[in-house]
């Protein structure tokens, strides 16, 4: 008589997409989280940011037990958002437009931090740990776009990029009213037609 063993194997597609389902739950909470972290300020109802992600609470504090750690996660995902927007718009647009477009980004990014510095230095004091790797990624990213833009010729050789992202730094810092993020976007075109080459 001849035996046969029977392998199963376990159902991979379905737990493959379980894992999606749940990376995919992450990003929109994370991007949900920024949006009214932004708009409302960071002490909104947690179970008010999953209503508008549209998953259960249960879901939300699975992938982020407690405010410190969504607030962390949002400043995280702000950062590395900065970090793949230089390489893929690098790679699709020409290097002035690249520049252009990353520091739009930028903009967004600061509006992010300036809600979440307060929340954190609350929430856990000393966050500059939290902040450290950040100043980095930026770094890098704005010295490869204005240095492939210093290249093409379309901004001129002197320009020091740090310059670029303190002004617009600065708009935030002093602007008054809640409409700052539009002037710092006004500006990064002020900026540009700034760095070109003096003829």
């Amino acid at each position: 008589m001849q035996y046969f063993r029977m392998v199963t194997k376990p159902p991979q597609p379905a737990h493959r997409k379980q894992r999606a389902d749940a990376q995919q739950n992450r990003e929109r909470i994370l991007e949900i989280a920024r949006r009214a972290f932004t708009l409302s300020g960071a002490n909104i109802s947690l179970d008010e940011v999953a209503r508008q992600a549209g998953v259960g609470p249960g879901t939300l504090y699975r992938h982020f037990p407690t405010r410190e750690t969504l607030l962390e996660a949002v400043y995280r995902s702000e950062v590395e958002k900065l970090a793949a927007a230089e390489r893929e718009l690098s790679t699709k647009m020409p290097p002035i437009e690249a520049l252009r477009a990353w520091m739009l980004l930028f903009v967004d990014y600061i509006a992010a931090k300036h809600i979440i510095a307060p929340a954190l230095n609350s929430l856990v004091g000393d966050c500059s740990k939290v902040f450290e790797s950040s100043r980095d990624h930026i770094w890098r990213a704005s010295h490869a776009l204005v240095g492939r833009a210093i290249e093409s010729g379309d901004i001129r050789d002197d320009l020091d990029p740090i310059d670029l992202l303190r002004a617009l730094i600065g708009v935030s810092n002093v602007a008054s009213g809640t409409d700052w993020q539009q002037s710092a976007k006004r500006l990064v075109d002020i900026l540009i037609l700034g760095s070109r080459p003096i003829s």
